[in-house]
């Protein structure tokens, strides 16, 4: 009986995954066997895919598969316009080499419980190159079946034409003044043309790295010689939010903070401490890395193969359930998304939010979040907070229409905290 049971919900699996085959033009995990997926620069502590066209920088993604089987992937680029949708180029008009390779590396899981095997590809190779600026969509796929999808990953290329000087600060209309960030920045575009400035430029201001929440067509107030001026106080305004809440099971056999005890039957258990509302509490500044994760096992020599997978259990003390919407785990490690498997059940008799999730080795920084219908990002505000003094990071993203072959180039990229001076 058990055995039909589990036959049943494999195939149920299997359903699943394929109803979700079509292709998102987002950071977006299609199989629900892909765990602890990043996209970054190689060689350096840089989350941002962001690299500069014809350089020798790489970017590198990995991602593990569950299970003890070596499976066939191919990947390719696809290039998108400012918005994220696919541009009508050819793909021979911006690869340059072959426009789909297979993903080659790829190690077995050593000394885990969980068995897993971890794929790597480093863009761009020998065989695949960006030949022009701008967004461009990763795709991983099974079986050269590009219906059979796998992942997708944004990836950005830069041709650095403009020079970006901007700073982050609290809003400076009163009503916002004590809960949101205000971003001001000038584009100095000198040596570079640019006819027509409100029409055929594109801004997009990020905060943290996430696009959920990304502001969008913001119009320069001033035009002055080579500079494009953008002073207004309502445009990119963001919430300040709250310094992120962190965990850390590097060492899973040793003390870890914010974890009240760990234990083992078939896996590890992780059971992290009680969390409480921070809503209506005081803002408390304290270092994060603003949401995002590292992967990592202390006691072992390579994380890639040797960090193991624990289920980890939250806890988000409420005496009421609240009655806007669903709550979610939300942070990097969920590709800044209010996906399924992190939404948490409102336990009434012990007057708590749990979930349980099960999670590679490494230190997670997270929030909580809920699915409020009347807002179009994840509402953070309830659970925890917003200051204007939170330290967070924002990314100042420049695109130039390219009337001649139709496609948005990216020209200028500019990072810095609201500590930056």
């Amino acid at each position: 009986m058990n055995k039909w049971i589990i036959i049943l919900a494999s195939m149920c699996t299997i359903t699943s995954t394929q109803a979700q085959s079509q292709l998102v033009y987002d950071n977006y995990i299609y199989d629900s066997n892909v765990k602890s997926v990043v996209f970054s620069k190689a060689g350096v502590d840089d989350r941002y895919p962001i690299m500069n066209l014809n350089s020798a920088e790489q970017l590198k993604l990995g991602f593990d598969i569950i299970g003890n089987k070596n499976e066939f992937f191919q990947y390719t680029i696809v290039h998108c316009d400012a918005n994220w949708n696919p541009t009508p180029l050819a793909p021979n008009e911006y690869i340059n080499g072959i426009t789909f390779d297979n993903v080659n590396d790829f190690k077995f899981s050593t000394n885990t419980y969980v068995r897993y095997v971890h794929y790597n590809v480093l863009l761009p190779n020998d065989n695949m190159k960006p030949r022009i600026s701008g967004n461009y969509l990763v795709k991983v796929y099974r079986n050269f079946d590009e219906e059979d999808l796998v992942l997708t990953r944004r990836m950005l290329v830069l041709a650095s034409n403009v020079s970006i000087d901007g700073k982050a600060q609290p809003a400076t209309l009163a009503q916002n003044r004590f809960t949101k960030q205000e971003i001001q920045f000038s584009v100095n575009h000198k040596g570079y043309n640019i006819p027509s400035p409100f029409t055929d430029v594109n801004i997009v201001v990020m905060q943290n790295g996430r696009w959920d929440n990304a502001i969008r067509n913001l119009k320069p107030q001033f035009i002055r010689d080579n500079v494009l001026d953008y002073q207004n106080f309502d445009q990119a305004v963001f919430n300040g939010g709250n310094e992120f809440r962190f965990f850390d099971f590097r060492n899973i056999r040793q003390v870890s903070p914010n974890v009240r005890t760990k234990t083992f039957d078939t896996l590890y258990h992780i059971i992290l401490n009680f969390d409480e509302s921070r809503g209506s509490k005081q803002y408390f500044q304290y270092v994060d890395n603003n949401g995002k994760r590292v992967l990592d096992n202390r006691e072992g020599t390579n994380s890639d193969i040797d960090g193991d997978y624990a289920w980890v259990n939250f806890y988000l003390q409420s005496m009421n359930q609240v009655p806007e919407g669903n709550v979610y785990v939300f942070g990097e490690f969920t590709d800044w998304k209010l996906l399924p498997e992190y939404k948490m059940s409102y336990n009434k008799n012990r007057g708590r939010y749990d979930l349980e999730v099960l999670l590679k080795q490494g230190r997670y920084e997270y929030v909580y979040a809920v699915q409020d219908p009347q807002l179009a990002v994840p509402n953070e505000f309830i659970f925890e907070g917003s200051s204007a003094n939170t330290e967070n990071e924002y990314l100042i993203l420049v695109y130039h229409k390219n009337i001649q072959f139709k496609y948005d180039e990216l020209i200028g990229a500019r990072k810095f905290s609201t500590n930056a001076p």
